[in-house]
């Protein structure tokens, strides 16, 4: 009976009394188990074999003294990891399941929540294991586990597989111990530990478990169906190209894209700087966007110790990709044709007309560099070329130590500025990848915020606005009234228009100082303006990457020149298109030719030595978009988050990397157990800070138009004239009623004319009455469409309404302008709103910045909405036009996202936040 119903694998689950229909086998071995243990007690309906479930036949159990017990989820994870055991192609399937009968037998034992010994103590009769070291035991077999690997002390070479047995390094021969006086303690203690946690396992993890399984094949069926819409690395042209070349490994879905990213991270914080270890974490990109990048589904493969660790940021790619990331020739997307010039001190990445087209009338123009530009756009260099370079670089020896790999050797010219060829390029597929790198586009902000706001606020620190620069403003012999000159024994330095006044600095910073964002939108800037209001200090990634979006474009406007103001605009707005969440191909083709003209307009307004290398990177970003998809895919914010949560793991000290590699196998373990529990709050399922809850579904929409209030409840009287107002707002939004809102409509235009003027103020006070009485004489004839639900909308609300001082409507919290006043973040006035006049007068739109007149009030007598027509936005003053203009900004929200697949009706949709919401045009001005 039971044959017909063995899966695509040839197992069916085992009903005997060890197994408890809880693991599967193929027929041979279930045949063998139930003849060795004995059929389960209770099973009489065999529901997992073919028969039918007739009355309450729910999936059981047998419990500890026979009886039937509802099945427990950790029954289902311990089904899952067996099956992560299982050799599809063993033949006869597993042989035994003995290393997880005490499992089995823990959850066949009655279990209650419990403090260990001090609730054995209080409750006796309670079946608790003995000690944490007991749980740590009976843990282990749900952990995947890690392999401790020693590392010489030079880095040279890891003691493992062939060298696991050595006792010196095979390159520089040092002890693989620490010595102490010469000799070998009494315990055999490493130099350097790696820990590596093997990829593998975890994978097979992510098949075998049923909530995620389905969700590694998103790639396929979640793509873009619009070839100029990406949204995911899927839609990028790199994975295109990739599966044409290996159509072998694209034709099956299952197959794993990952993703590699390392940072260095100092795990004692701000405590001391003298220690960094290198994470290398992978990200799944078969999983879908809003997945992907979460922390409990990234997954750490090694864990490199300190106390010096490879360096981070743009050095870091260059430590993964071989190209040096100094010198004249930096940039790896230009390669050798870099363009780049010697400055006092420094190497500047000056040059962008190069870019322009040869008969652009900039190439000509002396008042750039004092030259004329002649080279052609830097070449394209393809993958063959690429490889034919790494065929001409010497191989060196590895590790640190001075008298091997650490001495410092000098590239030949062949070489350009290859430090070593990758060892990425010994995976087969490797060379022919078009992206195999990408640019930070976190850091790079970061730098160029960090330039920018420097060099305006003029920050001793931070600015590139040097005596050197100015100095080689004269030795170039550009820029005349820039030169420092001697007033008697003073060195001046003249005033420039790309640097704020004292007056215009303070007012900058006390701009930013007064900004109020939405709950959860950004940090408190306020408290990185300097206490004398003359710089900002300490700003973060996420700082800066909200003041180059939102806040630099509107707090300089007046500050600076319209040249200087408009170039800046253009930059900002670009990394807002880059940035959006849907990005299409036709905007970052049209970007990369319009980055050209923005950064040929900053090199006529900046001195050379303000164009570092990240200046210089932003050209490219355009094009790394194209290929690989979205950058909130490839940036390394999510990636710093996880840094803290390892971070967090740290409880010894004097065994970082220890602490680390215990505490993520555990966290792992129980991030895998926690997929199974629906009735327990897991990280899983744990409400959002904003989550207004679970809306009923009505017969009526109007009614689902519902929220989560905050605060203390008060009650607030109304008066006539404003519930009349209400009354009519709900009625007239509530799409259901349509066709009675036309009929009195028809009867108003019989009863007063076509012509009459006022018909539809009529309309409003009067079609609350109307609908009363049409409902309730069709309620007293017994009408089927009248339901409750219609009834009650047609009744006369109270005077006296609930009132609250906050609420989340839609995953956003709304607060009432009262209590706006007493917060850092800011939220608009909606529900019962002030509405602003957008006519040309009160509303002006300039560069993608629009500014509204707050003193201009609109809609008096129509101040409600409904609170699930409420979108969120916020506003911030906007210096240039006076204290009573605002500069409106829309949000986005982490949780939305623009997906519109059939199967996905629960994900929420965000139609406007596209790249083509901004326009990216570049103000030629008087250049």
């Amino acid at each position: 009976m039971a044959k017909p119903f063995v899966n695509d694998r040839g197992f069916i689950k085992c009903p005997c009394r060890r197994c408890l229909n809880n693991a599967s086998h193929q027929l041979e071995e279930l045949e063998s188990h139930i003849f060795r243990n004995g059929f389960m007690f209770g099973y009489n309906q065999w529901i997992h074999h073919g028969e039918p479930a007739t009355g309450n036949a729910g999936t059981t159990v047998a419990g500890p003294s026979g009886g039937i017990h509802e099945r427990d989820e950790m029954f289902d994870v311990l089904d899952d990891i067996i099956s992560e055991d299982v050799d599809d192609d063993a033949v006869g399937g597993p042989s035994s399941n003995d290393q997880y009968d005490d499992l089995f037998a823990a959850l066949r034992s009655e279990l209650y929540p419990g403090l260990l010994k001090l609730l054995k103590l209080a409750f006796p009769k309670i079946d608790l294991v003995e000690s944490h070291y007991e749980a740590k035991k009976l843990m282990t077999k749900m952990v995947l586990g890690y392999s401790s690997i020693h590392v010489c002390k030079n880095d040279c070479a890891l003691f493992w597989k062939e060298n696991s047995l050595k006792d010196t390094c095979p390159v520089c021969s040092e002890s693989r111990w620490k010595l102490q006086s010469g000799k070998r303690s009494g315990k055999n203690v490493p130099h350097k530990v790696l820990r590596y946690f093997p990829v593998g396992p975890r994978l097979k993890r992510l098949f075998a478990t049923s909530t995620t399984a389905k969700l590694m094949w998103w790639h396929s069926t979640g793509k873009s169906k619009d070839n100029d819409v990406m949204r995911h690395p899927v839609d990028g042209k790199s994975w295109q190209e990739f599966d044409k070349r290996h159509p072998q490994f694209a034709g099956d879905v299952r197959n794993v894209r990952l993703g590699l990213a390392a940072d260095g991270f100092n795990p004692f914080g701000n405590m001391s700087l003298s220690y960094s270890m290198w994470p290398v974490v992978l990200t799944t990109y078969n999983l879908p966007p809003w997945i992907c990048m979460k922390a409990e589904y990234l997954m750490l493969s090694l864990l490199i110790p300190g106390p010096q660790s490879p360096v981070n940021d743009f050095p870091a790619r260059s430590s993964l990709s071989g190209w040096s990331g100094q010198g004249y020739r930096a940039c790896p997307t230009c390669n050798e044709d870099t363009p780049s010039m010697r400055v006092i001190g420094k190497t500047a990445y000056f040059g962008h007309r190069r870019f322009l087209p040869t008969n652009h009338h900039w190439r000509s123009n002396l008042q750039f560099d004092g030259r004329t530009e002649r080279k052609r756009p830097p070449r394209r260099f393809s993958t063959t070329d690429i490889l034919e370079q790494l065929r001409r670089v010497k191989t060196g020896i590895p590790g640190k130590h001075p008298s091997y790999g650490g001495v410092k050797r000098k590239r030949g010219d062949d070489e350009i500025n290859w430090r070593k060829k990758s060892i990425f390029y010994e995976l087969p597929y490797w060379a022919t990848i078009e992206l195999k790198h990408n640019l930070d586009v976190m850091h790079i902000e970061k730098n160029v915020c960090d330039s920018l706001v420097g060099t305006l606020l003029a920050d001793p620190h931070k600015s590139k606005d040097t005596d050197n620069a100015r100095r080689d403003l004269a030795k170039l012999g550009i820029r005349h009234e820039l030169h420092l000159f001697e007033d008697g024994n003073k060195l001046m330095k003249p005033a420039v228009d790309y640097t704020f006044s004292d007056a215009n600095r303070r007012k900058f910073c006390r701009f930013i100082r007064s900004v109020k964002f939405p709950d959860g939108f950004a940090s408190n800037l306020s408290k990185n303006v300097a206490q004398n209001d003359s710089r900002l200090l300490g700003l973060k990634s996420h700082d800066c990457h909200v003041i180059m979006q939102r806040l630099l474009p509107v707090g300089c406007r007046s500050l600076v020149n319209k040249n200087i103001w408009s170039t800046i605009v253009e930059l900002c707005t670009f990394f807002k298109q880059l940035c959006a969440s849907t990005v299409n191909v036709s905007d970052m083709v049209e970007a990369q030719n319009q980055l050209v003209l923005i950064l040929c307009k900053l090199e006529r307004i900046f001195p050379p030595a303000f164009f570092d290398i990240m200046i210089h990177l932003v050209l490219h970003l355009p094009e790394e978009a194209i290929l690989g998809g979205p950058v909130h895919m490839r940036w390394m914010y999510p990636f710093e988050r996880y840094l803290k949560r390892l971070k967090d793991y740290v409880r010894n000290a004097a065994k970082l990397e220890g602490s680390i590699a215990e505490g993520f196998v555990v966290d792992e373990a129980l991030t895998f157990c926690s997929r199974y529990f629906d009735d327990v709050e897991t990280r899983f399922n744990r409400p959002d800070r904003n989550d207004d809850g679970i809306h009923p579904t009505r017969q009526l929409s109007v009614f689902e138009s519902q929220c989560k209030p905050l605060g203390k409840q008060s009650y607030v009287e109304l008066d006539n004239n404003d519930r009349d107002k209400a009354e009519f707002y709900i009625l007239n939004n509530s799409p259901e009623l349509e066709p009675y809102l036309n009929e009195r409509k028809q009867e108003l235009h019989v009863r007063l004319g076509e012509g009459c003027l006022n018909i539809n103020e009529v309309h409003r006070t009067e079609f609350a009455g109307w609908f009363f009485e049409k409902i309730y004489a069709l309620h007293r004839m017994q009408a089927p469409e009248v339901t409750t639900e219609l009834l009650s909308l047609s009744s006369k609300t109270n005077m006296v309404v609930s009132s609250y001082p906050a609420c989340i409507v839609n995953y956003v919290r709304f607060v009432t302008h009262d209590r706006d006043v007493r917060l850092r973040t800011q939220n608009i006035v909606l529900f019962r709103c002030k509405w602003f006049k957008c006519d040309s007068k009160h509303m002006v739109t300039e560069n993608n910045i629009t500014s509204i007149d707050i003193n201009g009030e609109a809609y008096k007598d129509d101040q409600f909405i409904l609170a699930s027509q409420a979108k969120q936005v916020f506003y911030v003053a906007d210096p240039s036009r006076g204290p009573n203009w605002r500069v409106v900004q829309h949000v986005k929200h982490r949780s939305i996202w623009d997906i519109t697949d059939d199967g996905l009706s629960d994900i929420d949709l965000l139609q406007h936040n596209s790249s083509s919401n901004f326009t990216l045009f570049v103000d030629l001005g008087n250049l």
